[in-house]
């Protein structure tokens, strides 16, 4: 799947990660030298190569270099369909391969961004906890910071849920909504979305659904620690993930450089599930938001270098 006609190149390999289980990865590379490296990060049940590969050559053609993931048990990498066991352990993954690739050599110099949307904007946030220092910003789409209340079950039955997930942790059976008829505006998104084979449409499991309700609590209750620089973007008529979390994120955030962008009528899926004008929006404040920040230079790397030769002035006393 190479998209040379558009001046993008795309390549996939498969890594191994320290369980033992191959993840694809993929990247879309620009003519040229690119202008910095974006890092996306896929909602729940969705994938890389597929559903996100608009949006990576929208980015790609900007000038940038855009790599991808899918995490366990999503997409084209092995694991359990749909099972996350564990968010801490896909949140390494992410890292260790993300950070493996700003580690080469050709991409010492250059800068590093994340972007995600809906659980891939709560993986962005604990990829920054986890390495606060190391991104230079992040774009986020409509984050998993809460769950909205259409798609979260009753109280009781989380409590209940949550007994289970210890017995049972794969069994499919949390009462949800539909979130595709839900996230996507644009009917042919939704129907593309069915047939692709690659995305996760059971019911969420029992282990899963109680990794994201507890991640998307814990990072509700610590957006004050959020400190990069980011573009946060939402959905006036999200039912997915709470527009009210985004916009207290955006106000308590330690970040001193901040923006926040509420698009009036627009749902969750910001990035492919709208009308085309209105991607055209979301993408121009993405682009024009990457571009001013890439000019700006690389105050990480002039920060890393000044530490570098604070510390051989050090070892030479």
């Amino acid at each position: 799947m190479a998209n040379q006609a558009a001046g993008v190149s795309f390549q996939e390999e498969y890594v191994v990660n320290s369980r033992g289980l191959k993840l694809f990865t993929c990247r879309w590379v620009p003519r040229g030298e690119a202008k910095a490296l974006i890092f996306i990060c896929h909602g729940y049940g969705m994938e890389c190569s597929i559903t996100m590969n608009s949006t990576a050559i929208r980015l790609a053609k900007a000038g940038f270099a855009v790599h991808g993931i899918d995490y366990e048990g999503h997409g084209k990498s092995e694991g359990l369909p749909g099972f996350v066991n564990s968010f801490d352990d896909i949140v390494d993954d992410c890292s260790n391969h993300f950070t493996s690739i700003c580690e080469k050599k050709e991409n010492k110099g250059k800068m590093r961004y994340l972007m995600g949307e809906s659980m891939g904007g709560a993986m962005v946030l604990l990829l920054h906890r986890k390495k606060p220092d190391f991104w230079d910003g992040a774009v986020l789409v409509a984050p998993m910071c809460k769950i909205a209340e259409d798609v979260r079950p009753h109280p009781l039955v989380i409590t209940i849920l949550t007994k289970l997930c210890r017995i049972i942790p794969t069994w499919k059976i949390i009462p949800t909504n539909d979130i595709i008829d839900l996230a996507f505006k644009e009917p042919s998104v939704r129907e593309q979305v069915r047939a692709n084979p690659y995305c996760y449409k059971g019911r969420p499991r029992l282990k899963t659904g109680h990794e994201l309700l507890t991640v998307s609590m814990e990072l509700e209750k610590r957006l004050d620690e959020v400190s990069l620089p980011f573009l946060l973007l939402h959905g006036g008529e999200d039912r997915v993930t709470d527009k009210a979390v985004s916009q207290l994120l955006y106000e308590v955030a330690s970040s001193t450089d901040k923006t926040f962008k509420l698009y009036p009528g627009m749902w969750h899926g910001l990035l492919y599930g709208e009308p085309p004008s209105n991607i055209d929006i979301v993408f121009a404040d993405i682009i024009s938001w990457l571009d001013e920040r890439t000019a700006l230079g690389n105050s990480r790397l002039e920060r890393e270098q000044k530490n570098a030769e604070d510390d051989g002035t050090t070892k030479a006393k």
